[in-house]
């Protein structure tokens, strides 16, 4: 069985697991990446220190694990854009990212076009700012990065591709995953849809070769890491996270709590139904490694709302704090949170809705807001699952997961069981699984990496629709943003 290195590249941090042939963490690194936001709605990255910063945590990985892995996996923030010389490697400019808005009247546009129902039925997407075709034919209309495609030098592609690109020296690839996740690609192909290319203005010799989520693609450079080693797994963290689960099955489920929160059922070996309600369509990895399908729902803010309250407004010294200050008050005191500060995802998409406060008296206090917020992350997860139908279970992990005021208050919200597994960093473990598989190999899924946790529900029904009542309320007040 292999050992991998495991790099989750993600939003607001990058981190480096390696991940030795029974599933135990034998060597982890953590570095922060820093968000530029350069004017109302946009959301920027620094190519460079995304591709650095992933160096520096494997290499802290490596070193506190004292062995060399046998391949590599890579998991990634989705939908944020990447443009760079394919001959110097040089980005130009930085990344858009995904929470990014500044298309939002193109979408509208596209929307009053009439191109929504055909781009939903290719892609298993709506159209929406969050993913990448947009900010990619905003792009190419620099005279810069317009040049460099003219002249065959422009290369562009999500994070993953440009983590290959940069370790490998220039392999310019993309998995189905994250494919997917562009309004480009065909749902039911998994391949670059022409049609699309031709709408959005896209020339097809630009854009990354998609591969497997499993199998060698390229090899990292030997200055990278003392040795070349074969990068063999690819996904998109939320997929990765959904394989690290061991959701495989069809009907299984899980929720990540990251940046944002994000719930994935698998659906089986065949594209399924477009859905109706806000749910998207997306491709998954199948129990081998291969070809899957997901529905999907997600929420724009999650764990990045606890940051706001830590970095924005000082109310923590760290996010940890935030379950003892929830559970010091017996309820957020008619406060409810609705924390769009970059618009509103499933089942709502609206780009326009803002982040609102409501029910403040004189006698709100910091307790109360941090309740507010974890609630907030709950019931952002209601929204979802209500979307798809419910479920008789929930797997959670990524950093939320961990509180346990947070998984308490979920397991109440919801009616049914929360379970949390031993290990939570289940994106960098997915991404891990598909590079075993890759190199014919296998790792256990995460329900035999130790005990799982369960939270039980407590309260009543009568509780849950008085709270449900509350959201729907403040979703109200955000949403009446957009008529301003």
């Amino acid at each position: 069985m292999p050992t991998i290195l495991a790099l989750d590249e993600g939003t607001t941090g990058t981190t480096a697991l390696v991940i030795g042939p029974d599933g135990a963490v034998l060597g982890r690194g953590y570095r922060e990446i820093p968000q530029h936001f350069p004017a109302p709605g946009h959301v920027e990255h620094d190519p460079e220190i995304l591709f650095h910063a992933t160096v520096a945590a494997a290499r802290d990985a490596l070193a506190e694990a004292g062995v060399m892995p046998d391949g590599i996996g890579i998991t990634n923030q989705r939908e944020t854009l990447v443009a760079w010389d394919r001959e110097t490697l040089a980005p130009f400019g930085r990344a858009i990212v995904w929470q990014d808005r500044r298309t939002a009247a193109r979408c509208e546009e596209l929307r009053r076009e009439g191109h929504a129902a055909d781009i939903r039925a290719r892609t298993g997407l709506l159209i929406d700012p969050y993913f990448s075709a947009t900010k990619l034919e905003l792009l190419l209309h620099q005279p810069p990065i317009a040049a460099a495609a003219r002249a065959g030098r422009l290369a562009v592609g999500t994070v993953e591709s440009w983590l290959v690109a940069k370790l490998s020296g220039g392999a310019h690839v993309t998995d189905r995953t994250n494919a997917s996740r562009t309004l480009l690609a065909n749902l039911a192909t998994g391949d670059w849809d022409p049609h699309l290319l031709e709408l959005f203005g896209v020339p097809a010799d630009v854009l990354p070769r998609v591969v497997p989520s499993a199998g060698v693609v390229a090899t990292a450079r030997a200055e990278w890491f003392g040795t070349e080693l074969p990068i063999a797994g690819l996904a998109g963290d939320q997929q990765a996270a959904l394989f690290g689960q061991g959701a495989v099955e069809p009907g299984s489920a899980k929720i990540t709590f990251g940046t944002g929160a994000f719930l994935l059922r698998f659906t089986g070996h065949e594209p399924p139904p477009i859905p109706h309600n806000g749910i998207l369509a997306t491709a998954a990895a199948s129990a081998d490694g291969g070809d899957g399908w997901a529905l999907e729902g997600s929420t724009f803010i999650a764990g990045a709302a606890v940051q706001w309250l830590r970095d924005g407004l000082g109310l923590l010294a760290s996010a940890g704090e935030s379950a003892a200050l929830a559970a010091s008050v017996d309820s957020t005191d008619g406060v409810t949170f609705v924390p769009a500060f970059t618009g509103l995802g499933a089942p709502y998409w609206n780009p326009e809705a803002r982040g609102t406060i409501v029910g403040l008296t004189r006698g709100t206090g910091r307790a109360h807001l941090v309740r507010a917020t974890l609630e907030a992350i709950g019931h952002g997860t209601a929204d979802l699952l209500e979307a798809m139908g419910g479920a008789t279970e929930l797997r959670v992990d990524g950093g939320a997961a961990a509180n346990d005021w947070l998984m308490q208050f979920q397991a109440d919200l919801l009616g049914i069981p929360v379970i949390r597994p031993a290990a939570v960093e289940l994106t960098a473990y997915g991404a891990a699984r598909l590079a075993a598989i890759g190199l014919g190999g296998q790792l256990p899924p995460a329900a035999e990496l130790g005990a799982m946790t369960r939270f039980l529900p407590l309260r009543d029904a009568d509780w849950r629709r008085d709270a449900r009542d509350a959201w729907r309320r403040a979703i109200h007040a955000a949403e009446a943003w957009t008529a301003a």
